[in-house]
């Protein structure tokens, strides 16, 4: 009877401190989704392992900001941004796009304005997605260019036959900008490439594109943008994995794809979202975190499907 009752103490001190591991653990890990405020756009990983989002708020001048996710909760970082969008993390430094200019923030959450709309060589009209070089040395931002030519009265996107799509003028590009803030056009006006979202770079070091207007996924192939099999419309962000397969986002659709990097066969990983922004690509967890932002939430969404 001693030798049962010292064993059967010894397997319930051992469940005792197995629930309480586990119990830390799952107290240590955010649990998604997250609501984190109105119209979240942009998502990146930065300052000891916390995220980082944008919020465009409302229209009114100054009401956007930058939302911390921890385990603590959701907290405000910095605010007075006009619609802040895409946005990236390097050299302990968070980028992130706000119409016409890319404001800079350290770990204090102190911001300054990195490049403004008068440095840039063409005159740009409306920044959007941001991703980082292939060497870590600067970042790539999208210019959707004139965005008010797409949309019907409605607010649907033009049918590409139509007469309206063919007056959608070829003003977006894709600029570089290094760590001095020195700016080059590292992607020029392209018919393929009718107001630029979303840009990432792929396995290549090259850039990728996402064309929210005509629905292409662009590719640099022998040094020329071409479009992946299929048309994701409203698109927004782009990725590569490691296996070299591609992602994209639908803003309009609500939808994300994965696409084979081999047979361009594309897979629904989510739908029927309010809107599905400018996700964050976390290999490492085989997740993407993908704001809805319309519905003001980030979702964890697994790669693996």
């Amino acid at each position: 009877m001693k030798m049962y009752s010292q064993l059967r103490s010894t397997i319930l001190l051992s469940f005792s401190i197995l629930f309480a591991i586990s119990f830390c653990f799952s107290q240590n890990e955010i649990q998604f989704p997250v609501e984190v405020g109105v119209k979240p756009e942009s998502i990146t990983k930065g300052f000891n392992g916390n995220y980082y989002i944008t919020l465009m708020n409302g229209k009114d001048e100054g009401d956007g900001s930058v939302v911390q996710i921890s385990t603590e909760g959701v907290t405000t970082f910095a605010n007075g941004f006009n619609e802040p969008k895409g946005i990236v993390y390097l050299n302990n430094h968070l980028y992130f796009s706000d119409v016409t200019r890319i404001w800079k923030i350290d770990e204090q959450g102190n911001k300054s304005v990195f490049v403004d709309k008068d440095d840039f060589p063409k005159e740009v009209l409306y920044l959007n997605d941001v991703s980082i070089n292939a060497d870590g040395t600067g970042i790539y931002v999208a210019d959707m260019g004139a965005t008010q030519y797409m949309r019907d009265n409605d607010n649907n996107l033009w049918p590409l036959e139509s007469d309206e799509a063919k007056l959608v003028p070829e003003l977006g590009r894709i600029y570089h900008i290094d760590l001095k803030g020195n700016i080059t056009i590292a992607q020029d006006t392209n018919p393929l490439m009718l107001n630029p979202n979303g840009v990432g770079v792929d396995n290549n070091g090259d850039i990728m594109v996402g064309a929210f207007f005509t629905g292409n996924f662009l590719v640099k192939r022998n040094g020329q943008l071409t479009p992946l099999k299929g048309e994701f419309r409203g698109a927004d962000a782009v990725e590569q994995d490691s296996k070299g397969d591609y992602y994209i986002s639908s803003w309009a659709s609500g939808t994300v794809w994965k696409i084979d990097g081999t047979t361009e066969v594309s897979t629904v990983l989510i739908d029927n979202l309010e809107s599905a922004a400018d996700f964050y690509l976390e290999e490492e967890e085989g997740r993407l975190l993908l704001p809805d932002m319309m519905a003001g939430k980030i979702y964890s969404v697994s790669i693996n499907n």
